[in-house]
């Protein structure tokens, strides 16, 4: 793609670039939109209002895309507060024109020095556009996979609970391996999640395997061999 880094679209009346939200110290976020209207005032809140926006600008345009990462997490039914940004998946050949979507929505979006993804800011908030999810590319199955549900009142397209953990798994690796943060998820979707499929997907890999290991000892799932 070619390197937006400088990329600004004019700012328009209550365009979400004129609603920014300024993050304390303590992680809270506090602000007024051009109206005198109420923004967020903890983090959570923030990073679905950004997912909310984005969500919007893409369905409008009829873009194919899902909602992924923590944010669809919580919208599969986690309990864990947001705490970084908000991802959404996208084909690679998708990506442009979801870039100019955005950019006419009134934000700004740049590329990365990483290629799998762009970036963008909405109610300063961090949103990645994602065309590959662990080095593997976002497909049109994956897409059809995904789920259509509420994200805090406003339905868009959800990566499957499946895929969603698959996806998280393959991107451990011996320099990033927090069980941590994907163990909460694996309890509270276990029975949405295909265990067989994410196996077959990246079971063999040391750490994911590891990892299922661990679920298995704690009783999370059951072991393979009582699941085939």
């Amino acid at each position: 793609m070619t390197r937006q880094a400088d990329d600004q679209a004019p700012t328009r009346p209550g365009s979400p670039t004129e609603l920014r939200l300024a993050t304390a110290s303590n992680g809270s976020v506090s602000t007024e939109g051009p109206d005198g209207q109420k923004l967020p005032q903890d983090r959570t809140q923030a990073i679905l209002e950004a997912a909310k926006q984005v969500g919007t600008l893409l369905k409008r345009q009829g873009h194919r895309f899902a909602l992924a990462g923590s944010v669809a997490a919580y919208a599969h039914g986690t309990s864990a507060g947001l705490q970084h940004d908000a991802d959404f998946c996208v084909r690679a050949e998708d990506a442009e024109t979801v870039a100019a979507t955005l950019r006419e929505g009134g934000l700004r979006v740049w590329t990365p020095p990483e290629d799998w993804l762009v970036k963008t800011e909405c109610f300063g908030q961090d949103v990645d556009v994602i065309f590959q999810l662990a080095h593997r590319p976002v497909t049109t199955e994956m897409l059809d996979r995904a789920t259509e549900i509420s994200v805090d009142s406003v339905r868009m397209p959800v990566l499957s609970p499946t895929d969603l953990v698959t996806s998280l798994l393959s991107a451990f690796s011996e320099h990033s391996c927090d069980f941590g943060s994907v163990l909460p998820l694996a309890r509270s979707l276990r029975e949405k999640i295909d265990w067989q499929e994410v196996r077959r997907e990246c079971g063999e890999e040391p750490m994911p395997a590891a990892f299922l290991f661990l679920v298995e000892r704690l009783g999370v799932i059951a072991p393979q061999e009582e699941q085939a």
